[in-house]
């Protein structure tokens, strides 16, 4: 008899200050089912960029806000 399982994780990504940041890490360390992981500032600020892009392409999607054309990206080089 075969079983699948599936595993299901939500990863998340908090923006939390400096002064409080030692505290929310102990507490999120203390949950036995909460994994943690710092990441660079370098990393932080590309994912930040990424979830920006995606966030425009979501705006630009919904009709709200028009995006430059390819042409006009190679423009401005």
């Amino acid at each position: 008899m075969r079983f699948a399982v599936k595993v299901i994780e939500m990863k998340l990504l908090l923006d939390i200050k400096d002064e409080k940041a030692d505290f929310i890490m102990e507490l999120l360390k203390s949950f036995p089912y909460v994994k943690t992981k710092e990441i660079s500032p370098s990393k932080a600020r590309a994912i930040a960029g990424l979830k920006e892009a995606i966030d425009q392409v979501n705006l630009a999607k919904e009709g709200k806000i028009k995006l430059k054309s390819a042409r006009q990206l190679v423009d401005e080089l």
